[in-house]
């Protein structure tokens, strides 16, 4: 027990520890889904071949030597953000349940 602890009674979280137990999952879910939709819907099916062309007196330039376009590189950095906010928020969780020296 604490200093300011009565027999019995127990620690409620303040109010923002609250709200942001229920914010920042609920933003990096929203950041995993709009990721997934954005990678989704960029999709491009067909892949562009070239080949050698001497006489056609023009210069080839990709797009960073990458199949996947940037909109789909975008949603996937996204996702990733997303998932990573999703993995550090429940470690926090995980490491705040299991430090209670009551326990």
């Amino acid at each position: 027990m604490g200093e300011r602890n009565i027999s019995g009674e127990q620690n409620t979280p303040q109010p923002a520890r609250r709200l942001a137990a229920v914010v920042v999952p609920l933003l990096g879910l929203i950041a995993v889904i709009a990721g997934v939709v954005v990678a989704w819907s960029n999709l491009e099916t067909n892949v562009g071949w070239f080949a050698y062309a001497p006489l056609s007196n023009e210069v080839f330039v990709g797009d960073n030597g990458s199949f996947v376009s940037k909109g789909t590189q975008l949603g996937l950095a996204v996702a990733g953000v997303g998932l990573l906010v999703l993995a550090f928020w429940a470690g926090l969780a995980i490491g705040r349940r299991g430090s209670h020296p009551e326990r």
